[in-house]
């Protein structure tokens, strides 16, 4: 495969507007929780919607302590893998905050988050950084790991809603994000698909929250853009909603689990491929 350049993933997405209201949002729905709904189980398995939160805040603190502060303590086990590494880490925080309240942690949170806007919005975000894991392993530019971040609160926040039972965030200026984003997973996904150069293949996610996006083949990897492909007979072309999608690509449903949500044609296998796509570390 080709080395991936800064264009490999697509045009840029600019999150940065949206973290302060994707965090209001949130902000808006833990305000009026009592007791048992912090205690409620969440989609992640073992985990409270206070469990969730601490690990939200987690994220927060660990990028701010990393790229503001220069401060890299965290390191793999020799042999462990990053999946590994990443749940071992995120555990223990988890488990070491639950001896802290609720009114604790919400502030904390807000704190943090304005603190990592202002650290984002310093930086050349066109720049190369450090990977996104599920989107290749080559330096990503800044722009993809930030939007990378905000796919990850959306989606805890996501599960917080549906455990307590409010509305899910599903507005398109909230939403259409991480599906842009996690779009950005197509190439990588499709590393093992030889084709031909010019070869297409296709994913459409249906509505206001969706659009079209087509991976290219250059006959040693694949580039990705917004649009439908201009090929009568793409190699493959999947079609879903934007709900299936995210969940598709967070590992909360199988595809054989949505079939009636799905539509595809082309070649089966790399349907199969594309439909496997995950943007989350797993």
């Amino acid at each position: 495969m080709a080395p991936m350049t800064a264009t490999h993933w697509g045009p840029p997405i600019d999150v940065l507007p949206l973290l302060a209201r994707e965090e209001q949002a949130l902000v808006g729905v833990l305000t009026g929780l009592d007791a048992e709904q912090w205690a409620a189980p969440t989609a992640c398995a073992g985990w409270t919607v206070h469990d969730v939160v601490a690990h939200i805040l987690g994220d927060k603190l660990g990028r701010l302590s990393r790229d503001r502060d220069g401060y890299h303590v965290d390191e793999p086990r020799p042999g462990e893998a990053l999946p590994a590494f990443i749940n071992r880490i995120n555990g223990e925080w988890v488990l070491a905050l639950r001896r802290l309240s609720p009114e604790v942690l919400f502030a904390m949170l807000v704190d943090s988050t304005s603190q990592l806007t202002d650290l984002w919005k310093r930086l050349d975000l066109d720049e190369l950084g450090g990977p996104v894991s599920w989107a290749g392993p080559e330096p990503a530019p800044i722009w993809l790991d930030v939007a990378r971040e905000y796919t990850e609160y959306w989606v805890h926040q996501q599960q917080i809603r549906e455990a307590v039972g409010a509305e899910p965030l599903d507005e398109p200026e909230f939403r259409a994000p991480v599906v842009d984003t996690f779009l950005r997973a197509l190439p990588f996904t499709l590393r093992s698909v030889t084709a031909r150069a010019g070869r297409q293949v296709g994913y459409t996610v249906t509505g206001p929250s969706g659009g079209r996006w087509t991976a290219r083949s250059s006959g040693t990897g694949w580039t990705l853009d917004r649009g439908a492909p201009t090929s009568r007979s793409p190699l493959a072309a999947v079609t879903t909603d934007p709900d299936t999608f995210w969940r598709l690509c967070t590992r909360a449903v199988k595809p054989a689990d949505v079939t009636s949500n799905i539509e595809v044609s082309g070649d089966e296998s790399v349907c199969a491929t594309v439909l496997g796509m995950v943007s989350i570390i797993v």
